[in-house]
């Protein structure tokens, strides 16, 4: 029989012509497989091999398969819909971060409906039903769905002559690209988390449907481990601590805007301080663009076609303008006020820019999800020879600042061309290059995430995670030949002649909001010294000490150390209580024997030092907040 070449693990083996990937994972003992890459396609374990090949094999530990994984769960979720409210007619059934969601039309639900559509589900997993693949012509998937509203305008939307495919198990089909884990047997563990409101395509002209979110893991001891780590979240919330600290709030006059505090700008201005002095030491320049552009400018750039549906208008002069969703364009105009020079490159231009984006009131949360924020964008114009080298320094710059936060735990992933993308194929492949050969060349491990890069070009997105080991996308580094060339940005060469510079996007903390709040969740609101609003509290067992307490506040002051007196007629275990609620990462506690001693009582969490004379804790907490540990 002919044979076939498969490169796996950087080995090659040679099998059987048409030998299926699980035949193959099989072979080798690998257990838990879930999907496979089949010469860089995500494909499905019961693909046979009919040519010499290289496969990746793929399991729950790889964001490829969580991804195939919660999107398996739902459509298990939307099989057990079905038999519990069999006139439901179902939408479209996507991942998020950490699990997935259906969007389904039926009546309202609550949380006895998800009780009995949970057991449903359970009853699926336990037949073990195979997953398997079809496809079909376009007419025959408007057939197969004709009782489904829904389904048959997303059919209709696709290009005449394109085949379909959509997936099966037991009595229920869905359209879909799939791949899908082989039998639902896998999805062993899995909990209906929420119900919201969502309208069709995010349309509020459209249908309101129900969402039903969930979570779902290969085995029970990770769906408890998440469920404990739930618990610990709610206690974290950043809205809750953020309302008892008084960093900020939210109000109905400006759904989706966050006020900020005058402790919450304190967190502000560390952040935004700490990331102005390290810029400048890597010989950025700060710039700063208007937040209404006219409407040209965004159909030069492309916003207007890719993302005019998360925008704000209002027209000015009879001119229809645009409140901007990104920086982008500005930086683009600032470029272009000057004549430029090879020899100026790379130039660095950072903004810490106010952007607007329209968001569904049902998915605000927080300063999570917002209407308004600031990105720490900046834009890298450099010559295609630099550009490998600039987004190695860009990746280290990245890492440093996380670091810096206390975030050292982090996974890269490099997403490509999608569809309905602006520029050429050459464009395109030279940016995915550079930002592969950058990471190769620093040997940093990264998931590949086909067809998710910007409308303009391919990407890194770092995913930071927290204590609780939640993941957050948060920088980004972006390669764009094609804004440049739309703007009609030059630069004169060595030759005399005009050239295109290459154009790189990239934000760290991303949204200085949500980076707020994610910090506040990671430290439970107890800051790192350097960015806590109230960093020492001076408490007096009696109005008796208060003229030293006064004194030693007095020092603090003056060398910059934010502190706060307590000199209210309280036990001074409440006001001890009192102080750590608040977080404060130093509390002193002064009575007759430190007034008599001219020495301090310092709390830091539990743990307590007495007789520390104040010219010691001054040189500690400064030491503290230089090295900003």
């Amino acid at each position: 029989m002919a044979k076939v070449k498969v490169k796996i693990s950087g080995k090659t083996r040679s099998y059987d012509k048409g030998v299926s990937i699980k035949d193959i994972a099989n072979d080798l003992k690998k257990q838990g497989i879930i999907a496979a890459t089949l010469n860089d396609k995500l494909v499905d374990i019961s693909v046979k091999v009919n040519k010499d090949s290289e496969i990746e094999l793929i399991d729950f530990n790889s964001h490829e398969g969580k991804d195939v994984f919660h999107h398996s769960s739902a459509h298990v979720l939307a099989q057990a819909v079905l038999r519990v409210f069999p006139k439901a007619k179902l939408t479209i059934g996507p991942t998020v971060e950490g699990g997935f969601y259906y969007d389904v039309d039926v009546r309202p639900l609550n949380p006895e409906d998800l009780e009995k559509i949970e057991t449903e589900m359970k009853k699926i997993v336990d037949e073990k039903l195979e997953i398997k693949k079809h496809i079909i012509s376009k007419e025959k998937a408007l057939k197969l769905f004709k009782d489904n509203p829904y389904k048959k305008e997303l059919i209709k939307e696709l290009p005449a002559g394109e085949k379909i495919s959509y997936y099966e198990q037991g009595e229920f089909k869905d359209l879909c690209r799939g791949p899908h884990v082989p039998h639902t047997r896998m999805i062993k563990s899995f909990k209906l988390t929420k119900i919201s409101a969502a309208y069709w395509k995010g349309d509020s002209k459209n249908k309101s449907l129900q969402r039903i979110y969930g979570v779902s893991f290969p085995d029970r001891k990770m769906l408890r481990e998440f469920i404990r780590l739930q618990e610990e979240a709610k206690k974290r919330d950043h809205r809750i601590i953020g309302k008892e600290l008084d960093l900020f709030s939210f109000h109905e006059e400006g759904a989706g805007f966050p006020f900020w505090h005058d402790k919450g700008m304190i967190i502000w201005d560390g952040v935004m301080g700490y990331m102005k002095d390290l810029l400048r030491s890597k010989e950025y320049q700060e710039i700063s663009t208007p937040i209404i552009l006219n409407k040209d400018l965004w159909l030069k750039s492309g916003h207007w076609d890719h993302y005019k549906e998360s925008m704000y208008f209002t027209t000015i002069d009879k001119v229809e303008h645009a409140v901007k969703p990104m920086n982008c364009p500005g930086g683009l105009l600032v470029y272009k006020n000057n004549v430029h020079s090879y020899r100026e490159l790379p130039i660095k231009a950072g903004e810490f820019g106010l952007v607007h984006r329209h968001e569904m009131s049902g998915v605000l949360a927080g300063l999570f999800r917002v209407r308004s924020f600031t990105q720490d964008d900046a834009h890298v114009f450099c010559t295609e020879k630099q550009l490998k080298d600039e987004i190695k320094k860009l990746i280290e710059l990245i890492i440093e600042v996380y670091s810096a936060f206390g975030f050292k735990d982090y996974q890269l992933e490099l997403s490509t061309r999608p569809e309905g993308s602006i520029g050429s194929d050459k464009m395109w492949d030279n940016a995915e290059k550079s930002l592969s050969d950058a990471l190769k060349d620093l040997k940093l491990d990264y998931q590949l995430n086909p067809g998710d890069g910007a409308f303009y070009g391919p990407k890194i997105d770092f995913h930071i995670k927290d204590c609780m080991n939640r993941s957050w996308q948060c920088g980004t580094i972006q390669v764009d030949f094609s804004m440049p060339e739309r703007l009609e940005l030059t630069y004169e060469g060595k030759d005399g002649k005009k050239h295109r510079p290459v154009m790189i996007h990239r934000a760290i903390l991303g949204s200085f909001e949500r980076f707020i709040g994610i910090l506040i969740e990671h430290y439970a609101g107890r800051l790192p010294l350097w960015l806590s609003p109230v960093q020492v509290k001076v408490l007096t067992v009696s109005d008796n000490f208060n003229k030293y307490a006064e004194e030693v506040v007095d020092e603090l002051g003056k060398v910059g150390v934010r502190v706060e007196l307590d000199e209210k007629s309280e036990s001074i275990s409440k006001k001890v209580r009192t102080a750590q609620h608040q977080k404060v990462n130093y509390v002193i506690v002064i009575g007759e024997k430190e007034e008599k001693n001219k020495t301090l009582a310092i709390r830091k969490g539990n743990d307590v030092e007495m007789g520390v004379k104040l010219s010691t804790f001054l040189k500690r907490l400064l030491k503290e907040i230089n090295d900003k540990k």
